[in-house]
């Protein structure tokens, strides 16, 4: 089915909906899936060409990218539900052999289970590991600042509480590398102990962060994209419109301290409606001219929630020959410009692929390169995991969401030090009729497309309870 493209219409459309949702990424199109089978009427507007937003699929030079998020972890219960509901299928990912760490003095290692570090390490390791698990079992996901020390553990930086527990520094970097590169993609010092409380209690406990087994468990046949798209494809053209940047939301009370008529404006649609759903990252919001502006209170919060930053760097080879070596494809290197790895060879295809990632200040650096020296580089890291035939791929591409113009960041945004405890309890309230929709702003689920659709959920039911 063909989706709406407005960008084609020469005149402005005008629609009378009951919702209107800014976003058709998995977040906004959940809302608006569970507000038709409610039996609403709603309208989508998407200012990108396609659905999924920070998931994208692409064939190039013949072979299967997934741009963006991809995993499906095998405890994500939402989103599991909600691909048995589409009738999507899954494949596991390859992950027999051994695993790689290199360590902070370049020794290379293969290993399975525990990292292979010194018992004292991992004794260190672990103590660190207790002590996150323990805070962030005090907090409830869907409203850390409730907590007691919230502003006191909001103003500590993650890194100086890490370097107030141990002095061995190889331990210090393995657990900080899995909040701070593996997951907010942001430095350490540039976020609070409470921040990475909520990301661990968001997936319940640390293990569930750093065990690939289960992070990193399934991926969707056809891509996770392809989730969105069959989503939108269903809703269809009617209520899907693309390339239509929302530029104005505008709305009044009736009087009676009820919202009224919200007037939704982009360059090719205008939609009036009862109530609207932003479901864009937060770090977007301000791309909106709201009438009557914001509350001072959001005006501010919205300042100091920013995107973290990584590359997406994939490579195909003829055959996953890292295979053939009794490897498993996955490796771990803080110190390298890529600082993880892992198999993401399509099932039943005979090529084989790489994915890695480049976090925060060298993805800055990387991105600085001229061209041919970024891809040099990047697949000089792939080979100090793999040898010298990680240097000749068939195919490779890399995937930069900083310069996505509709996302300006990955994988998700966060807050500056003391702003969650400060502005926190704001996110998910609506302002008027406007209604706030992101993975951004979600609890359990936080950071991953399992909490764009758990709280697409959440918001549908709020505003069906007020329609």
């Amino acid at each position: 089915m063909t989706l709406s493209n407005a960008s084609s219409s020469e005149h402005t459309v005008e629609l009378e909906r009951d919702v209107v949702v800014i976003g058709a990424g998995i977040s906004g199109l959940v809302t608006a899936r569970r507000l038709v089978e409610a039996g609403h009427t709603v309208a989508v507007l998407e200012a990108r060409d396609r659905v999924g937003g920070r998931t994208w699929s692409q064939t190039i030079d013949g072979e299967f990218f997934e741009i963006g998020g991809q995993w499906v972890s095998s405890d994500q219960d939402a989103l599991k539900a909600l691909l048995r509901e589409l009738g999507k299928e899954t494949f596991p990912r390859y992950r027999d052999g051994n695993s790689i760490y290199i360590s902070g003095d370049g020794e290379r290692r293969e290993f399975r289970g525990d990292f292979p570090v010194a018992d004292t390490t991992q004794q260190q390791i672990q103590l660190m590991v207790d002590a996150l698990d323990e805070l962030a079992a005090q907090i409830d996901a869907s409203a850390p600042w409730n907590h007691p020390r919230a502003a006191e553990l909001d103003g500590i930086q993650f890194s100086t509480w890490l370097a107030g527990l141990s002095d061995d520094a190889e331990a210090i970097r393995i657990v900080d590398h899995y909040i701070a590169a593996g997951m907010l993609t942001k430095p350490s010092h540039c976020f609070s102990l409470l921040q990475a409380m909520l990301m661990v209690a968001s997936a319940e406990k640390f293990e569930h962060l750093i065990d690939e087994g289960i992070l990193l468990d399934e991926r969707v046949v056809g891509g996770m994209q392809s989730v969105s798209e069959q989503i939108a494809a269903e809703l269809g053209a009617e209520v899907v419109h693309l390339a239509t940047p929302v530029r104005r939301l505008q709305w009044a009370s009736n009087g009676d301290g009820a919202p009224g008529t919200v007037i939704t404006t982009s360059d090719r649609v205008t939609v009036r409606s009862r109530f609207a759903v932003v479901a864009i990252p937060p770090n977007l919001y301000a791309t909106i001219d709201y009438s009557p502006a914001l509350p001072r209170p959001q005006q501010v919060a919205h300042q100091h929630h920013s995107m973290g930053l990584v590359i997406k760097a994939q490579a195909a080879y003829e055959r996953p020959f890292w295979r053939d070596r009794g490897l498993s494809g996955t490796g771990f290197a803080s110190h390298e410009r890529v600082c993880e790895v892992y198999d993401n060879t399509v099932a039943g295809h005979d090529h084989g692929m790489l994915v890695g990632f480049i976090v925060s200040e060298r993805a800055d650096e990387t991105w600085a390169l001229p061209e041919d020296r970024r891809r040099e580089a990047v697949l000089e890291s792939f080979a100090a995991y793999f040898g010298e035939e990680a240097l000749k791929p068939i195919a490779f591409y890399l995937s930069d969401w900083g310069s996505e113009e509709f996302t300006r960041g990955a994988y998700a945004s966060s807050y500056d030090l003391g702003g969650l405890s400060r502005w926190g309890h704001l996110q998910n309230e609506p302002v008027g009729p406007v209604y706030f929709a992101s993975s951004d702003i979600q609890g359990a689920g936080y950071l991953h497309v399992d909490g764009g659709v758990r709280i697409g959920t959440d918001t549908a039911a709020r505003i069906g309870s007020a329609l």
